[in-house]
């Protein structure tokens, strides 16, 4: 099936670049450049490093915090200056967003590479990719602008206060790998792998930056891109397990392995690392696939890296913490006076109840309570019988005049709540992203706002060789009982299949294989509803679009004529 974007050449490499002082950067001796070569200050300022040509004849140039390019990107803050380009976190005043920028002259030698990376990088789309946004050469300068996302975390952040929880760690090499082989397929390296390039966003999904961009500002190649971008994984893992970096030099602000004693496995390394991670890091790296218990055969490529985490037994998340409920014991004695004065250290006497009576007084007072009390239960049981025999009278002519005049009167069910959407995100099983900046108005409250897929020559099924399906995951907020959908779309025609699916994660490194199925209908109409025999309980739901209807071109210029579809209104419920 083919597939046809109108997207034009917007992509990205993220939220704050790199420091300002170079990264140590390591690689191996087949012309890895990314994991031994080390970028240190004094290369930075001589525009050394590595980089194709001679930058250092080049300066940077002269810009400053509030100036505009194209009259509509306010630069803010440089946030990282080197091998003669500089990079900034600005504001695109025309969407109103904050957005970062990479300049460098347009004579500078690698402004042609890094052109024609970023353009390569946009025409990806792959929502797992920090995405470039503009690239361009005018006024002598040539700028790269990618997204922003000030929710994220970069991993070199993340490893400060300690190693990954081990789901943690699964997920982020999953959904590295997965991202790294849809990239590589398209043709697309990496080769700055690195903790400053991994982000975990405020969902849990990592995102990737400088695909293909951050390598050509520096003007880093390789002979196995490939495999330098697989052992740039391993090297990730490692690190994500031990709070180490697996080579001798100390980078990214982890301290290296001893010297002289090789590459050491990360459960040797670190006590409680998970055995299958710890031998999927060492065959990762450069070591021929040597783990410290058996050899296993190397991953040479990010698809041979996915299918051995395919291959382990899948690692859940870990239980939520039992919080205990809090005490309702305490007595009016502990929470007042008594109990504060106990805090300060001043006891009294507890008072002592009076004696009982025990006077002739006393005892007629206490016979005359006991024949008060007997009197009143035998004067409340009479009571109770007549009022047990006046019911039982009325009982049935009660009966036969709502059989006569109430026959066939049911209560009105309670009205269902709908189940609130926190977030959502688009799910990219394969090729390039649909809308991922429109999700957000497919459970707004405005009916005119809708999330649109591209349009497609062949359909209405579309075809799992090229692309298996297009959805959104949404976000409950927390785990519910989800028994129906209610999904408004835009396009009759044909016939548009829709199933919903659970999923224990947002992210599209989650294949649809391992997702529980709730229910699945079709429809030729604008209005789905989708209903299971029984609930499911999930945080996450997929709702995956297998088949499109045939629609005209759309009045504003959107799409082409195609296979396409567009949702609306979705709401769900238990």
């Amino acid at each position: 099936m083919a597939e046809r974007s109108t997207a034009a050449v917007d992509v990205a490499d993220n939220s704050g670049d790199e420091p300002l002082t170079a990264q140590a950067d390591q690689s191996t001796a087949d012309g890895v450049a990314q994991n031994r070569e080390r970028d240190t200050e004094s290369e930075a300022e001589q525009g050394g490093g590595g980089a194709v040509g001679d930058p250092a004849k080049t300066s940077p140039p002269e810009l400053h915090s509030g100036h505009k390019l194209a009259r509509r990107y306010r630069l803010e803050e440089c946030v990282t200056r080197l091998d003669g380009f500089s990079s900034w976190r600005a504001v695109d005043e025309k969407l109103r967003r904050a957005v970062g920028v990479h300049i460098l002259p347009a004579d500078h030698p690698r402004g042609r590479s890094v052109l024609a990376a970023a353009r390569s990088s946009a025409l990806l789309g792959d929502p797992r990719f920090v995405q470039v946004l503009d690239a361009v050469e005018e006024n002598d300068l040539v700028y790269v602008v990618h997204e922003w996302l000030p929710d994220a975390t970069e991993l070199t952040t993340l490893l400060v206060s300690g190693p990954l929880q081990v789901h943690e760690a699964y997920q982020m090499v999953t959904q590295v790998s997965q991202a790294m082989a849809a990239a590589h397929r398209e043709g697309l390296s990496h080769l700055r792998l690195n903790p400053d390039a991994v982000l975990r966003t405020s969902s849990g999904q990592w995102r990737i930056r400088g695909l293909a961009v951050n390598a050509a500002l520096r003007g880093i190649s390789s002979d196995t891109p490939q495999r330098t971008d697989t052992e740039a994984i391993g090297a990730l893992l490692y690190a994500a397990l031990t709070q180490r970096w697996p080579y001798e030099d100390d980078a990214y602000g982890l301290s290296g392995l001893p010297k002289g004693v090789g590459l050491i496995a990360p459960d040797q390394v670190r006590a409680g690392v998970h055995r299958g991670l710890s031998e999927l890091a060492m065959r990762a790296l450069a070591n021929n696939g040597a783990t410290a218990s058996r050899h296993e055969s190397p991953c040479t490529t990010p698809e041979e890296l996915v299918k051995a985490v395919g291959e382990m037994p899948r690692i859940r998340p870990p239980e939520p913490a039992y919080t205990a409920p809090p005490d309702y014991q305490r007595t009016t004695y502990q929470q007042g006076t008594y109990a504060h004065q106990a805090a300060l250290g001043v006891t009294q006497p507890v008072p002592t109840p009076p004696p009982p009576l025990q006077s002739r007084t006393g005892k007629a007072l206490k016979w005359a309570v006991s024949a008060l009390l007997i009197a009143a239960l035998g004067l409340g049981s009479w009571q109770l019988a007549e009022a047990l025999m006046e019911r039982g009278k009325s009982s049935d002519t009660d009966q036969t005049q709502t059989n006569d005049n109430d026959k066939g009167t049911d209560k009105k069910p309670k009205p269902v709540e709908p189940i609130k959407i926190h977030n959502a995100e688009e799910y990219v099983a394969k090729g390039s992203a649909q809308a991922p900046g429109d999700v957000a108005k497919t459970y707004d409250t405005d009916s005119s706002s809708y999330w649109r897929t591209l349009s497609f020559k062949d359909g209405p099924d579309m075809k799992p060789s090229f692309k298996p399906g297009v959805g959104i995951v949404y976000d409950l907020g927390s785990e519910q009982d989800v028994s129906t959908a209610s999904i408004g779309l835009k396009y009759t025609g044909d016939h548009t299949t829709v199933s919903l699916y659970a999923t224990d994660s947002p992210s599209s490194s989650v294949p649809i294989s391992s997702m529980q199925q709730i229910a699945k209908e079709t429809t030729t109409s604008t209005e789905l509803k989708i209903s299971a025999k029984n609930s499911v309980k999930t945080r996450y739901v997929l709702v995956w679009l297998t088949a499109l209807p045939y629609s005209p071109p759309d009045d504003d210029g959107y799409g082409e004529a195609g296979y396409k579809q567009a949702i609306t209104d979705v709401k769900f419920a238990g």
